[in-house]
């Protein structure tokens, strides 16, 4: 290390500052630590800076400190592991305000934001040292420099000149990946530099560069400006990546993939590619899939190719991101799915669990693979059931593919599951895809709910098990099923009595004329509903006599006292059951127009639909109906599911609205970065709906 290294660090009045621990007292230590000549030392020191100064990326007045102390380190050719030193300064600097509010000095977070300000600057200030390293005998510094200079220096246009000299003169190829990425970087930040930076990435792309930067240019081209990629990028793409299995030295086939101060830590993403033949072609892949954004041919034949690799690890990775496309794109998916199942039979476990579990987000679209699921299950009853320490068993992945498939032949094995009492929770809650096939299952779930114990845990026990029951409509089938139903209706204790008895109530609504026995018990519901139990069940019982019954003048005056009422689920719930009456309603009309005011925008679109659906006129219905449409992406099944029973005729724009849901490439709740498991199977059913209120058929 340096004589000058860390001049002035005693002046420091270190105790006086802090980082996330409280007092920055023992800052000197770990700054010292990464000046170490003992590895172990410095891997602690780097862990300590980010677990205190650096905290979850937290910016204080101790890391503004430590700043121009880890400068000197950087500079310093004898210390070691400078490349993850560069990083975290990276980390610190590169916090982005640009699209923040000005803060006033009193609004709370002022000074956590003018902490990053100031590390920016400071980190900005400083960063003519990186300039000097990209030649540096350290290979880590040369791999890490580029894209730091890229976000932060101020000159973009001498760093893009220095990136693009450094890829002609640099003797590592990974080193040279990592000033593409560079490039398509700033091509990011600086748009007007964009066309420079395609230009350069485009003569890339020539022959006379090997094969993984021919596909680290074209992968950067994806990135940072899609709309210049060639309308034959896949077969190119695949060609070269055929290239690169037949030549695996290419590019440090061993190698991680240049770092990426916005990625995970450096030996989480070592320990991802270990063993990879050229591991970095997946983040190569993901950018292209990105990039590529709707083109869904050309990625579903993109994925085809990595699912057709030898290489298991690319398969892998084409798995996962196919689930990625299928749940943000509509497409014709029925080959990818083909090849998605040919995974669940590998002797890879993680490949073939991985693909399981995206078929089993398809429910009817894995259709494709239901023969390779059922292979693979037929021939390893070990995966029909999954354990989770403590927790309770549920379904292999392949077993619930198959289930949400509605293929019946998996009837059996869920039958021998429930034969060995395992899994009857997870099993009972999902036969809706079924139907009439899962019949032979009713007498195993309605004697476990005969004999399920009315006590804490009745709710998680006997919920899944009723909406089996409800599923295969079990008391058309079963004379015991009713009873069953009302043993825990009545048997609920206090605590748990609101949750049972929503689920029970379903469940004879379910069971429609032959849930007559329990008439007597949803009157004293309705009528004189027990202490505990909100407005919601007098409404789900009003629906569950009008199933069983159908005399809606027996339960409008109740349905309508709710509608009133302060209880707003009470509201949502009985607007829901009045819709079910049709024309039968239309008494509650009046009441279903107030709740078109609601706050609630749910309520507003249910009582919309019903107040539509019991008077046979969209005029007052429709502008609520087509406002959720457009404001609230996932109340449009509730929407398309009015428009498919009525009629688009009379409702204005509705047709316009249909068509163009039918004509769009992206799923209607492909929005933002969450996703649940039924997102493809609610989109294929806003599809389903729209295509009946274009056609009328039911």
């Amino acid at each position: 290390m340096g004589a000058m290294v860390f001049a002035g660090i005693d002046e420091v009045d270190w105790a006086s500052l802090e980082h996330s621990y409280g007092p920055a007292d023992n800052v000197p230590e770990l700054l010292r630590g990464l000046a170490s000549a003992d590895p172990a030392e410095r891997e602690n020191a780097l862990d300590g800076m980010y677990g205190t100064v650096h905290h979850h990326g937290d910016v204080y007045d101790s890391t503004l400190a430590c700043i121009p102390f880890l400068m000197e380190l950087v500079a310093d050719p004898l210390v070691e592991d400078r490349g993850a030193i560069i990083e975290l300064l990276t980390s610190i600097g590169g916090i982005d305000l640009d699209g923040d509010d000005e803060l006033d000095p009193g609004d709370e977070g002022f000074e956590d934001a003018a902490n990053y300000a100031m590390a920016a600057s400071a980190v900005t200030a400083g960063c003519d040292v990186f300039l000097d390293l990209v030649g540096d005998h350290d290979r880590e510094v040369r791999l890490v420099v580029p894209l730091t200079l890229a976000n932060l220096h101020g000159d973009p246009v001498r760093v893009l000149r220095l990136l693009r000299h450094r890829l002609e003169v640099e003797k590592d190829d990974e080193v040279r990946l990592a000033c593409l990425e560079a490039g398509g970087r700033i091509a990011l930040r600086h748009k007007d530099l964009a066309p420079d930076v395609v230009e350069w990435l485009t003569g890339v792309m020539e022959p006379s560069y090997c094969t993984g930067l021919r596909l680290g240019a074209i992968s950067q081209i994806a990135r940072c400006a899609p709309a210049a990629l060639p309308r034959d990028v896949v077969p190119w793409v695949t060609g070269m990546l055929r290239r690169l299995d037949e030549e695996p030295e290419v590019l440090g086939a061993a190698d991680p993939l240049p770092p990426s101060f916005t990625g995970p830590p450096r030996e989480i993403r070592a320990a991802a590619v270990a063993g990879r033949t050229a591991p970095w072609t997946a983040e190569l892949l993901r950018t292209l899939h990105n990039g590529l954004g709707d083109r869904v041919d050309d990625r579903i034949a993109l994925l085809a190719d990595q699912l057709s690799s030898p290489d298991r690890e690319r398969r892998l990775d084409a798995v996962r991101m196919s689930e990625s496309l299928l749940r943000t794109w509509r497409g014709a998916y029925g080959d990818l799915v083909a090849l998605l199942g040919e995974q669940v039979g590998d002797r890879e476990p993680r490949l073939a669990d991985a693909a399981a579990g995206v078929l089993g987000g398809l429910f009817q679209l894995a259709e494709p693979a239901a023969d390779a699921l059922l292979e693979r299950v037929e021939n390893d009853p070990n995966c029909w059931v999954r354990s989770w320490g403590e927790g309770s068993a549920r379904l292999g992945r392949p077993v619930m593919a198959l289930v949400r498939a509605g293929d019946p032949r998996v009837v059996p094995v869920l039958a021998g599951i429930l034969g060995q009492g395992d899994a009857a929770g997870d099993l009972a809650c999902s036969l809706d895809s079924l139907g009439t096939s899962a019949a032979p299952l009713a007498p195993a779930l309605c004697d476990l709910l005969s004999r399920v114990r009315l006590d804490g845990h009745l709710h998680e026990q006997a919920a899944p098990l009723l909406r089996g029951l409800s599923s295969l409509r079990a008391a058309d089938l079963l004379p015991d099923a009713v009873p069953a139903v009302l043993r825990v209706l009545r048997g609920a204790p206090d605590h748990t009595r609101e949750l049972v008895v929503d689920e029970a109530l379903r469940t004879l609504t379910a069971f429609g004329p032959a849930a007559r026995p329990a008439v007597p018990e949803l009157r004293d519901l309705l009528d004189r509903p027990p202490a505990g139990l909100s407005a919601q069940a007098g409404a789900r019982a009003a629906g569950a006599l009008w199933a069983i019954e159908g005399d809606a003048d027996a339960i409008l005056p109740a349905l309508c006292a709710l509608l009133g009422g302060p209880d707003p689920d009470g509201r949502h719930a009985a607007a829901a059951v009045v819709g079910g009456l049709g024309a039968a309603g239309a008494a509650a009309a009046g009441p279903l127009g107030a709740l078109l005011w609601s706050a609630d925008p749910w309520t507003r679109v249910e009582a919309a639909a019903a107040l539509w659906r019991v008077t046979g006129d969209p005029g007052r219905a429709w502008p609520v109906l087509r406002r959720a449409w457009a404001e609230l992406p996932h109340a449009r099944v509730r929407v398309a599911g009015a428009l498919a029973d009525l009629s688009t005729r009379e409702a204005e724009g509705a047709d316009r609205l249909v068509d163009r849901e039918l004509l769009t490439v992206r799923r209607h709740n492909a929005v933002g970065a969450g996703a649940g498991g039924h997102d493809i199977f609610d989109d294929e059913r806003l599809l389903a709906l729209c295509r009946r209120a274009v056609t009328g058929t039911p």
